[in-house]
């Protein structure tokens, strides 16, 4: 029987992006033969993602689509959570909404889980030789920062905590109580794996087509702040 893989899309204002994005996943699991369940959690949009997820749909009518509508506005890790609640696959991975991560690379994070080595692979923008859109400087250093004081904790050696790309055994995921809303989730749920007894977490390189703000990227300063909270609260004070 083949593994079945459960795609969590979360969705916020992305009615320019969301239709392409679904169109490379289909392509992508199809391709590569991956049964696929995908789940867009839209956290309450103000434009018509909605409707573009509805019209793919119908263009689209044997892909296994479900869409959870969520209001009122709480943030990434919210639609997450309400992704992870409504999977069914043998695996979890993370999509974005947008064209920062490669529907392509599936096999790569795949291939670990597959080959029974690991539980949980992070996907990483920091290893390897694959295309990296040439951005911003301090996002850069904030998330080797990030990942640096995260691996102090975790006593993992990860290059990319934030990475927007992580794949999970469904089990090992829906067992963990997640709690943050926004883009805490990346590391409460490194702090939380971390802990878990036998895990084998693996890494691979992954390529990255980042955006820029123009282009709707919605991580702030802010958030970079609730991030090192996070990684303390997750691994010292909230065990």
């Amino acid at each position: 029987m083949k593994p079945t893989l459960s795609i969590i899309i979360p969705a916020y204002n992305e009615a320019r992006t969301i239709g392409e994005v679904l169109d490379k996943v289909l392509k992508s699991t199809t391709l590569n033969k991956i049964e696929t369940q995908i789940i867009v959690v839209d956290d309450a949009s103000k434009d018509e993602t909605l409707d573009h997820v509805a019209d793919w749909h119908k263009r689209n009518p044997e892909a296994q689509l479900v869409t959870i509508a969520s209001q009122p506005n709480r943030g990434k890790g919210f639609a997450i959570r309400k992704g992870i609640e409504a999977a069914e696959g043998d695996y979890i991975l993370i999509q974005d909404a947008d064209h920062e991560y490669d529907p392509r690379e599936y096999p790569k994070l795949l291939a670990p889980v597959l080959d029974g080595m690991a539980n949980v692979v992070y996907g990483s923008r920091f290893v390897g030789g694959n295309p990296h859109r040439i951005l911003f400087f301090w996002h850069s250093i904030g998330n080797k920062f990030l990942t640096t004081v995260s691996n102090m904790f975790t006593n993992l050696n990860l290059t990319d905590m934030e990475s927007g790309y992580k794949l999970f055994k469904r089990e090992i995921l829906q067992s963990i109580p997640l709690k943050e809303n926004r883009f805490g989730f990346e590391p409460e749920v490194t702090a939380k794996i971390s802990r878990i007894k036998d895990i084998r977490i693996y890494e691979v390189g992954i390529s990255y087509y980042g955006r820029t703000y123009a282009e709707g990227k919605k991580i702030n300063w802010q958030d970079g702040f609730r991030a090192i909270w996070c990684v303390l609260k997750y691994n010292l004070w909230s065990k």
